[in-house]
């Protein structure tokens, strides 16, 4: 038994700005024994049975101020505790690694309750609530943003940036992009994370027009819950859900319109996109917006709020941008040098530093 692999159970769930980055890590730790604990109906149950046993639990987080409904809520938070100690307990874990949300509640009290080490992955430049809470009681908390440690002041916070997926890592990137897209044409790129972004969407077909008449491509990731998709048509235009290829469609883009989740500006720096950041209003705590900051900070992007936002507003900020090639080389730069591009194998060494040792 003394050369047993080591057990780990990642509990992430719900959006890519969670599974994404706790899927790169595992990718790095080859010789660990990986389960899963996620929650039934979520992005989980596509992404990871293939790779990962997942197990889920039935808990979800208090939206709104204590009532009867919280009773249920907490009741449920209980059963997960006694399923999640169970699980951990059966399957002999040597320790535990969540990216937070509301699944992370439960995963690390029941396994500080066995004395098991946790590492918690907080990505966004102002933690979460659950992060938080919980951070002091982690062995580790790994940050995406340096910024993030002065809200963490009593956990053990250690900075390694966010990984990404494997296709944005240097030597794995397809360049084709089997789009109709001219060589040496600008092409800017809109998208709004997974979940999609329908405000943003609705500006961005208005203003349209006259990117194209500039001599623009656009090509324009909807998500999947936009009824005004398909609205649009031009040749110059390309609207579709998702794109796989998303390394290679940043890679060759001049600007990105986009969100400012964590997971969105991770892969912007990686690739060295320029950016105009739309932060999403209603993100809880308004993260979206300290994401942002960082980047305008840097001057890697530019932050427009979407309570300010005109299509006049957008039109001309981009047109700027796209007649000064200079300063978009420049937001480029300055978005590789916020990048950490190993941040998986950082994160996998604090991993084996607090279970290992």
């Amino acid at each position: 038994m003394a050369n047993a692999p080591i057990r780990l159970l990642i509990a992430a769930s719900g959006t890519g700005g969670h599974l994404f980055p706790a899927i790169a890590l595992a990718q790095k730790l080859p010789d660990y024994q990986i389960e899963w604990l996620g929650v039934p109906n979520r992005l989980e149950t596509h992404l990871v049975p293939k790779e990962y046993p997942l197990n889920t639990i039935a808990v979800e987080g208090f939206q709104q101020g204590f009532g009867l409904s919280s009773i249920r809520i907490l009741g449920k938070l209980a059963l997960s505790i006694l399923k999640v100690r169970q699980i951990l307990k059966q399957g002999n874990f040597q320790g535990v690694f969540t990216t937070g949300g509301y699944i992370a509640g439960p995963a690390v009290i029941a396994a500080r309750s066995l004395g098991l080490p946790v590492i918690f992955h907080e990505s966004n430049a102002l933690p979460g609530k659950v992060t938080r809470f919980f951070g002091p009681w982690c062995s580790a908390v790994a940050l995406g943003f340096e910024v993030a440690a002065k809200y963490l002041p009593r956990a053990k916070n250690v900075c390694v940036g966010t990984p990404v997926r494997a296709q944005f890592l240097d030597g794995t990137i397809d360049a084709s992009l089997d789009l109709a897209i001219p060589e040496g044409v600008p092409l800017i790129v809109v998208f709004g994370g997974s979940q999609g972004a329908v405000a943003v969407n609705k500006l961005v077909r208005e203003s349209a027009k006259a990117w194209f008449d500039a001599g623009a491509y656009l090509v324009h990731l909807t998500g999947d819950r936009d009824p005004e998709a398909d609205s649009l048509k031009h040749p110059q235009y390309i609207a579709l859900p998702f794109y796989n290829n998303m390394a290679a469609l940043l890679q060759r883009a001049s600007l990105a319109i986009s969100r400012s989740g964590a997971g969105s500006l991770t892969e912007l720096a990686v690739c060295g996109t320029p950016a105009i950041l739309i932060p999403y209003p209603f993100a809880a705590e308004d993260h979206q917006s300290y994401n942002a900051d960082v980047f305008t900070k840097a001057g890697a992007a530019l932050t427009l709020k979407q309570s300010e936002l005109t299509t006049e507003v957008l039109q001309s900020n981009v047109l700027n941008l796209l007649q000064s090639p200079q300063e978009l080389a420049k937001m480029g730069e300055n978005a590789k040098a916020i990048a950490v591009p190993d941040s998986a194998e950082k994160l996998a060494q604090l991993v084996r530093e607090m279970i290992e040792t």
